[in-house]
């Protein structure tokens, strides 16, 4: 984050003030959007994906990311159902035929790039930004790391850097948005040899789709992936087994994110709003407990002060007393004895 802990402890009360006074904090929202109507997206076709791990080599080279423990040429990774992290935007697996008569099965993981991303629904600090060219992009330098957006991604996308303490950030694939800003494709399609990725209008891709159905019934199964589920999404597929065996969810229905998030993490931003609040009362009240506490302290200390000190001078006074007593008796004593010798050196003349 680019921001300072300080900064962000700041903003996070004015925010909170903001919320108490009645401001209106960023939130999930409830209103339906369906996608800006020309923006991009990706077609997957997992039929013609051969499991080579190009689009992995190239994700990684665009994006700058470090190199894997294992090389890309190491097909052995395939088996093992990774999932995307920080150091990689994108995996492909491979899975078995449920009948077991068909060679192995691929499918590429990356971020879908919902039409209503959940991540940005639930983000408070609007860290996610759906862009008109299609992508989901993230802001680092407002993102507070409440990973809320992890939570509620219905596909397990976004990861966060934990290795990081003072600026960690969220991970994950943004299509390549500065390159499809530029007129250039996302580094995945770019690098795949058999045109397994289609590069697009989101429409017209969902077209060639359809075709690819229409015109290989035996080859594809009748369902084009991300045109509905969840709202729809950016990143499609069109597979020749159900997507379940591909390790796809099919129970996400048509909702958009949004509508699912905007009721139960919808208030989140007003708690984390006020939590600063609460947190300034509770600081409050622990430092007013202290200031009484130390005030009782120091009048405990000057009472028990006072108190010896009058015990002191009590003490003294008895021993002054005490001592003038015995100064007076010893002066009687004295004057006795010379009485007594006196009068008894006047007896002695006389005899």
């Amino acid at each position: 984050m680019s921001i300072s802990r300080r900064k962000f402890l700041g903003w996070m009360g004015a925010a909170g003030l903001s919320t108490a006074f009645g401001s209106p904090v960023h939130a999930a929202s409830n209103k339906h959007f369906k996608g800006y109507p020309e923006s991009l997206g990706v077609l997957y076709d997992s039929v013609l994906c051969i499991g080579c791990r190009n689009c992995e080599t190239g994700c990684n080279k665009v994006n700058e990311l470090p190199q894997p423990n294992q090389p890309f040429d190491d097909l052995t990774v395939l088996s093992k159902k990774r999932r995307t992290n920080t150091n990689a935007f994108t995996v492909v697996n491979r899975y078995d035929h449920s009948k077991g008569t068909k060679g192995p099965l691929f499918n590429k993981i990356q971020c879908n790039h919902c039409l209503e991303p959940a991540c940005a629904s639930v983000c408070f600090v609007r860290a996610f930004t759906k862009t008109k060219e299609g992508p989901v992009v993230y802001d680092s330098s407002v993102c507070v790391g409440c990973r809320y957006c992890m939570i509620a991604c219905p596909f397990e996308i976004p990861t966060f850097e934990y290795d990081k303490v003072l600026t960690p950030r969220i991970r994950k694939c943004t299509m390549c948005h500065p390159r499809v800003i530029a007129g250039k494709l996302p580094g995945c399609v770019e690098a795949c040899p058999t045109e397994a990725l289609t590069f697009g209008k989101r429409k017209d891709t969902i077209k060639i789709a359809r075709e690819r159905i229409r015109k290989y019934p035996g080859r594809y199964i009748d369902h084009v992936y991300g045109e509905n589920e969840m709202g729809g999404t950016s990143w499609l597929y069109i597979s020749g087994v159900p997507f379940k065996e591909l390790g796809m969810r099919e129970d996400l229905g048509v909702s958009p994110a949004s509508e699912l998030t905007a009721g139960a993490l919808g208030s989140v931003p007003m708690v984390v709003g006020l939590w600063p609040v609460i947190l300034t009362g509770i600081y409050a009240m622990s430092k007013r407990k202290e200031k009484i506490a130390k005030e009782d302290q120091e009048q405990a200390v000057f009472i028990a002060l006072k108190n010896a000190n009058a015990e002191a001078e009590s003490k003294l006074s008895e021993a002054l007393s005490k001592a003038q007593k015995e100064k007076g008796a010893a002066i009687t004593r004295e004057v006795k004895k010379a009485l007594e010798e006196a009068q008894k050196t006047q007896e002695e003349e006389g005899s």
